[in-house]
């Protein structure tokens, strides 16, 4: 066991020469980290949108609050999408 650390040890810290592709390649990480973005998105919306709708229901004047809070997760996957384009490039 011991005579295997020093080789786990070089794959590690990556002193080894790597000679096989990457398991996930940059496109690949862009789109997973686009699309937890908009799942994490549409999951923070479902509570939010129930909530504003309550809101409304009681008092109307709440609609631009409710509003600006539904929207607000977007921002997020909107967030996603800059930073994949600008590394991308």
């Amino acid at each position: 066991m011991i005579e295997n650390a020093a080789d786990f040890a070089n794959i590690v810290l990556q002193n080894g020469t790597v000679e096989e592709s990457p398991f996930l390649t940059d496109a690949g990480a862009a789109a997973l980290a686009v699309g937890l973005a908009a799942l994490a998105s549409g999951y923070a919306e479902r509570g939010i949108g129930a909530a504003a709708v309550g809101a409304l229901a009681e008092d109307d004047d709440l609609f631009v609050p409710g509003l600006i809070m539904t929207v607000l997760p977007e921002t997020l996957v909107i967030l996603a999408l800059v930073v994949v384009f600008i590394v991308g490039a």
